[in-house]
């Protein structure tokens, strides 16, 4: 199977595991389920869970192994989605080809449905289920490692250095530590937790650094598509950086040496994982990201 139907079904799979997790029947109109679901069943690629499931298989686990993982990552990122799209932040009205959540049902309740996701994820993370499979110890830790990626140490600090950056001239560095928070600790920590769930201190600082590159390359490709990417394929407003006054990679260096460095992380990115048949979906994945549609 190539990665194109590896993705399709395994985004099925998270799909599966979200509906089971918060049922329909669960969702009265006017609830916070039904806005909860309504921005995690909202066409997701589902990179981040995809991420999680594919470092257990770099690491010899299987994809049920890390569920709990999977789908706590996929919460935390809405969440993260949600409150970025708000009036008080990027002020978005379309997410995954849909009107944003504070559209459909006012902020108030998209702060909370967010609110919601965010604590869901850490109950995930610590759902009993997962000590039938790994030491409590590395749970511990694992949960430890998604919380500074997600807060002040991490998300939230590249968020808050986004919003400042704004109508700035950053330099290179400047910009790629903004990214490092913004969108790479999550997917480092997607990556991470597999190995530190199974005890595998290398692969857990392969895997680190291969995220690493792989975040910094996603964030390229995103910016290089806010410029010149299909809205309707990508499910939101494309110019809005530019409009916004953001500090982008194609902004700061030209779209040709924004491709080029994306490329370069590509690389680094091959070369942090190894050669062994372990890493084929991991080494397909950054492959994607870097080849979508530019």
């Amino acid at each position: 199977m190539g990665i194109p139907g590896w993705l399709e079904e395994t985004r099925r799979l998270v799909d599966g595991w979200i509906e089971a997790d918060l049922p329909l029947a669960s969702a009265r109109t006017g609830s916070v389920e039904e806005a909860m679901r309504y921005s995690l069943l909202a066409n997701g690629k589902r990179l981040r869970p995809q991420l999680v499931l594919a470092g257990g298989l770099y690491v010899g686990r299987s994809i049920e192994d890390v569920r709990e993982p999977a789908l706590a990552v996929e919460y935390l990122h809405t969440y993260s989605l949600i409150h970025d799209d708000l009036p008080a932040m990027d002020n978005d009205d379309w997410r995954r080809g849909k009107p944003t959540s504070h559209r459909v049902f006012g902020e108030a309740m998209a702060i909370l449905a967010g609110d919601a996701l965010l604590t869901e994820a850490f109950s995930k993370m610590a759902d009993p289920q997962l000590t039938e499979r790994f030491d409590v110890d590395r749970i511990l830790k694992a949960l430890w490692v998604l919380a500074q990626a997600s807060g002040r140490h991490g998300l939230i600090q590249g968020q808050v250095d986004d919003l400042a950056s704004e109508g700035q001239s950053l330099e290179l560095s400047s910009l790629s530590a903004v990214h490092r928070n913004k969108t790479g600790a999550l997917i480092v920590a997607c990556l991470r937790i597999p190995a530190i769930l199974v005890g595998d201190q290398e692969a857990e600082r392969r895997l680190g650094e291969f995220g690493n590159h792989l975040g910094l390359a996603f964030q390229i490709v995103d910016d290089i598509l806010n410029e010149i990417g299909d809205a309707r394929k990508m499910g939101k407003a494309t110019g809005t950086d530019r409009l916004l006054e953001k500090a982008t990679y194609p902004h700061l260096m030209g779209m040709g040496h924004a491709r080029e460095l994306a490329l370069q992380h590509r690389a680094l990115a091959h070369e942090a994982l190894g050669g062994g048949d372990e890493a084929a979906i991991l080494r397909g994945l950054i492959d994607f990201t870097v080849d979508r549609q530019w």
